[in-house]
């Protein structure tokens, strides 16, 4: 004997709800295997339940699309960062730059490894460290380091934490957007079980049992066969 199972997505949700109230535009009052009532509260909650999935949707490929050019700038962001922190300790191991100037820039006098840039939110404290110890250093008259230029450094950090907020802002909504449409699931759920459970009811006593579940399959209830159930019953 086949089996019953609720949709499990929300695009399952939709059709199973949808399954169910077309059946307004096309049987009489009379004629429904369902109340009135259930199909049009039905139809309500599926127009706001279908506009949240479709909004969802949207931000979530918004969010993707930005995605891939904040990689970019990530990247970039962190190759002139790493580069020049690099530049800056082989000015001091030649003496070009005193080692206690590293201070300005929060680096240790005597560490010239890289700091760990592998995390965003570590990109942004050094990119904003470097930035401002080039600055207090050029202010006490210390020559400028070049290739890269703190200018260009300057310009890929902005173009990073520009896009960084964006892609926050972007994550919030996606997040906000699928809260929304979580908290709706459990209604779509009882009122897909309504809706079966009455439309089982109505044909309980068709036969033979195929017939039955073909017209129960019409107002959107799916049925799953065991293993070998359908084999056993010749199809």
């Amino acid at each position: 004997m086949p089996y019953r199972r609720l949709p499990n997505t929300d695009q399952a949700r939709i059709r199973a709800l949808k399954a169910a109230v077309e059946k307004m535009e096309i049987y009489t009052v009379y004629d429904l295997a369902v109340s009135l009532k259930t199909l049009s509260v039905a139809r309500n909650f599926l127009m706001k339940f279908e506009a949240a999935q479709i909004y969802y949707a949207e931000c979530f490929e918004r969010q993707a699309k930005a995605g891939r050019k904040h990689q970019q700038a990530v990247r970039m962001a962190r190759l002139y960062v790493s580069h020049f922190i690099q530049v800056l300790n082989l000015a001091v191991i030649r003496s070009e730059i005193r080692a206690a100037h590293k201070e300005y820039y929060g680096l240790e006098q005597k560490n010239h490894n890289l700091p760990e840039l592998s995390s965003e939110t570590a990109l942004l404290e050094w990119g904003k460290k470097v930035i401002a110890g080039e600055q207090r250093r050029m202010s006490q008259g210390g020559v400028p380091i070049y290739n890269p230029t703190i200018a260009k450094v300057r310009v890929h950090y902005d173009i990073f934490v520009e896009s960084y907020e964006k892609q926050k802002n972007l994550q919030a909504l996606t997040a906000r957007s699928l809260e929304a449409l979580a908290t709706m699931r459990a209604e779509a759920d009882e009122l897909i079980l309504d809706i079966w459970n009455q439309v089982e009811k109505k044909f309980e006593d068709v036969t033979p049992n195929e017939k039955r579940l073909d017209m129960c399959r019409d107002y959107g209830v799916i049925y799953y066969y065991r293993t070998g159930e359908k084999r056993a019953g010749g199809e």
